[in-house]
């Protein structure tokens, strides 16, 4: 698939790129600012935008999805040319499910301890020699990304987080993972702005 990033240098959003990429998919993206780790990671895989800045140029009938980070606006001159063109425009979750909807779904949630219970999963899966494909929300020590897709895998263990999807989609995360199994850590009155 041919993919672009809107607000690619974020932190999940470049994990996102870099495993698509791995994955054998063609990556564009852009941003208007770009912090490390995330600019080195990009620019060792030629995924670093050349120009800093949002350019509606970029979106063309070529384009199969565009993934739209939370960093953009609504009004974000790239996103405005997507919807112009009828291109397809997935959130970060909106695409992951997408990328899983085949696949017994683990989603781990809750307020506290998501990503330490995501990361214990992943170690022992890895400890065991069992593949399964995964999102956390943490770089791991052992892992070379924090997102991990293939079209094998019959598993994908997600940590599930309760901020908004995107700009144009103000669901929880979680709500878009359909978990097949969901382990929730608990549950406390926290994060209410979202």
């Amino acid at each position: 698939m041919r993919l672009h990033f809107i607000a690619i240098g974020g932190s999940a959003m470049h994990n996102l790129a870099l495993a698509l990429h791995h994955k054998g998919d063609i990556i564009t993206g852009s941003d208007d600012v770009i912090f490390e780790p995330s600019k080195s990671r990009l620019a060792a895989k030629g995924l670093l935008p050349k120009e800093i800045g949002w350019y509606p140029s970029r979106i063309t009938k070529e384009i199969d999805a565009v993934i739209l980070g939370m960093h953009a606006k609504e009004d974000n001159p790239e996103l405005l040319k997507a919807k112009e063109l009828g291109i397809e425009i997935f959130s970060y979750p909106e695409f992951l499910f997408e990328q899983s909807k085949n696949k017994t779904r683990v989603v781990i949630g809750g307020s506290h301890g998501k990503t330490t219970i995501t990361s214990m999963i992943l170690h022992v899966m890895q400890y065991h020699n069992i593949q399964v494909d995964y999102m956390v929300g943490a770089q791991l020590e052992g892992f070379d990304r924090m997102v991990h897709l293939t079209d094998s895998n019959d598993f994908i263990v997600l940590e599930g987080d309760e901020y908004l999807s995107s700009p144009i989609d103000r669901r929880p995360k979680f709500h878009l993972y359909k978990p097949n199994i969901a382990l929730l850590s608990g549950i406390a009155w926290d994060h209410i702005n979202v």
